[in-house]
């Protein structure tokens, strides 16, 4: 039998290649449903009951954690695999940590991606080359180990992050927008929405509190 796939991901364009390349190549995967947020995600989880879910991480509306959070206690049979673009420490541990049983970034080819999935469905957890080093030194817990799921961190947008760890190393707002390529207004439009989410006051408590969770 066939493993039956749900596909979550907000960029349309991209759920149509993986659909339609998973159809080409293997009669293994069946490509039962698909979503671009988490509300229809968890509504078409819900209603498919797939063995696997491939899962974006960074989603407008809450991202795969939130997917994860939602529907690991009410199906907890499906089986996650986390397909995204981003290769960082924290994205890794946080979605391991909210269920997913592996993590492989978007630069995946075809045939390992459906190798990807038919193993997750037998049970086996899978990751890209490197990541599976960030989860190894998070459970065991060593010295140096990646960062675990931090409420607070979760609350920030990819973009956020970005502009507080500059801010952090020291960068003046015109020179971060210089190296993310967005406007000084942005930059500050970022600022204010970290400083809200963390109710913190200024830009050096911004800055000890982006030390103390590593992300300098």
């Amino acid at each position: 039998m066939s493993v039956r796939v749900f596909l979550v991901d907000d960029h349309a364009l991209f759920r149509a290649g993986v659909k339609a390349e998973l159809d080409t190549i293997t009669e293994e995967i069946e490509v039962v449903g698909e979503a671009g947020s988490v509300g229809e995600a968890v509504a078409g989880i819900a209603h498919h009951r797939p063995d696997v879910v491939l899962l974006d991480v960074h989603m407008p509306d809450g991202g795969g954690a939130e997917v994860l959070r939602q529907i690991r206690t009410k199906i907890p049979e499906v089986t996650f695999l986390a397909l995204s673009v981003s290769d960082a420490a924290e994205d890794v541990i946080n979605v391991i940590r909210a269920g997913a049983r592996g993590y492989v970034t978007k630069t995946i080819s075809s045939q390992e991606l459906v190798k990807a999935v038919v193993r997750v469905s037998e049970g086996d957890a899978v990751f890209s080359p490197r990541l599976a080093g960030f989860v190894l030194d998070a459970f065991a817990d060593r010295p140096g180990a990646a960062p675990i799921s931090d409420p607070e961190l979760d609350l920030l947008t990819p973009r956020e992050r970005d502009v507080l760890r500059l801010l952090a190393r020291g960068y003046a707002y015109k020179e971060i927008a210089s190296e993310l390529f967005i406007s000084v207004k942005t930059v500050e439009t970022h600022v204010s929405s970290v400083l809200r989410k963390t109710q913190l006051s200024n830009r050096y408590e911004l800055s000890r509190w982006a030390t103390d969770r590593r992300l300098v």
